[in-house]
């Protein structure tokens, strides 16, 4: 891939996704794959007026060896160096940018003593977080791994494979032209003029029927807003935290949730695969889920927590998005979930209620936004999708017609 490409692809991150302030500190957490893209990210951040900048690098095939060898206890403490390390963030507000490259089938047979210990120790982790929720710039965009990019092109050599992943990335992420910052000002104005007709509405529900056998029905929180692209922190300095991003999300009441769903693409969780699956809700909680492929991975999936059971996000997006254009399944959330409508369960978004910056914690909650440790995207999104909202004043309003736009 030519370096000025790449070198944009950096200046995009940087400058758009993270859009770093003159001062700030940066984390970037990148695995071993692109160390020369790493250090062009670096050097844009620097440019862009960063004060320092520190990459942690991960190596997820690691984790495996770790699960092999430790003892759950061991593999579930948060030490205390790394408690100070979360307060750190907790004071200094750092942009943070994570780079994925990982194996979709990285974790693939890891011992499940691995799942238990990663849920205890985002217990312990998730205050930290959430005390730097809405108050920091953060983005997540994509380079390519050799195993990744195999696993999508395994007739290609390796070379060729991640040639081609590149190419994928840079045009799902529309950051393959002359101008991608304009680029992403045009497709940002477009997704939020799409948020003020849907907040326009009061809906109160939305109706969820495929063809496929999904019949669904999500009510929605009285104040709750429309949410899409760059986003804004309490400090006022917007980003972009998804690259890329197609959707237009909100976090229903967690109640309300009626009927069946079918996935329509596989879902990645922690390296394993979740193919051709089903989630039943009963009074908002997941009841029954089926897979023809990772029942176990699934049934983990809404065992995390008992929130876990429960929805924290609708989103939509239409069939005319790149990554659905383009054809290719990424196995990566990330892209994937950019192709079709998806829901997640699991913890919703606080910015998804109208006046949260002035509300405790308990207050959301109390509104129907579910709280939990997890937050897991899957793809429901069909070419025959049809979403109806439900207003306030009984009225029906046409969203979601043969997989798009119906306004």
């Amino acid at each position: 891939m030519q370096k000025t490409i790449l070198r944009n692809y950096a200046k995009l991150i940087a400058r758009v996704g993270a859009n770093v302030q003159k001062g700030q500190q940066v984390i970037v957490t990148a695995g071993l794959d692109q160390p020369e893209f790493v250090k062009m990210l670096v050097e844009e951040c620097y440019k862009a007026g960063a004060s320092k900048v520190r990459v942690d690098w991960v190596c997820n095939s690691l984790q495996k060896v770790h699960a092999r060898y430790m003892k759950q206890k061991d593999l579930a403490r948060v030490e205390e160096w790394e408690k100070a390390r979360l307060q750190h963030m907790v004071d200094v507000l750092p942009v943070r940018i994570f780079l994925d490259s990982d194996d979709p089938d990285g974790l693939d047979g890891i011992h499940p003593r691995f799942f238990k210990a990663m849920a205890a120790r985002a217990r312990i982790v998730r205050p930290y977080r959430k005390a730097i929720d809405n108050k920091h710039q953060w983005c997540i965009a994509a380079v390519p791994g050799e195993a990744w990019a195999k696993k999508l092109y395994p007739n290609l050599s390796r070379h060729q494979a991640v040639e081609q992943l590149w190419k994928d990335i840079l045009f799902t992420s529309r950051a393959d032209g002359e101008d991608a910052v304009a680029a992403w000002e045009a497709h940002n104005k477009d997704l939020k003029a799409r948020c003020a007709y849907l907040n326009s509405l009061g809906l109160k529900e939305l109706r969820y029927k495929s063809e496929n056998g999904t019949d669904l029905t999500v009510g929605l929180i009285p104040t709750g807003l429309f949410h899409a692209g760059a986003d804004t922190t309490m400090q006022g300095i917007s980003f972009d935290p998804n690259i890329p991003t197609e959707e237009v999300f909100t976090s229903p009441d967690r109640r309300t949730a009626e009927g069946i769903v079918y996935s329509t693409k596989p879902l990645s969780y922690q390296g394993q695969l979740i193919e051709n699956f089903s989630v039943r809700f009963e009074k908002g909680r997941a009841v029954e889920v089926k897979a023809e492929k990772g029942q176990k991975v699934l049934e983990e999936v809404i065992s995390v927590d008992e929130a876990s059971h429960y929805l924290g996000e609708c989103a939509l997006v239409p069939k005319e998005s790149p990554i659905h254009q383009s054809g290719i399944l990424f196995y990566n959330t990330l892209f994937d979930e950019n192709a079709a409508c998806h829901l997640a369960l699991g913890s919703g978004f606080n910015e998804c209620v109208k006046d949260f910056e002035t509300m405790s914690q308990e207050e959301i909650y109390e509104l129907g936004v579910n709280d939990s440790v997890s937050h897991t995207d899957f793809m429901i999104g069909s070419e025959d999708m049809a979403i109806d909202g439900v207003c306030a004043d009984g009225r029906i309003v046409p969203i979601f017609r043969d997989g798009t736009w119906a306004f």
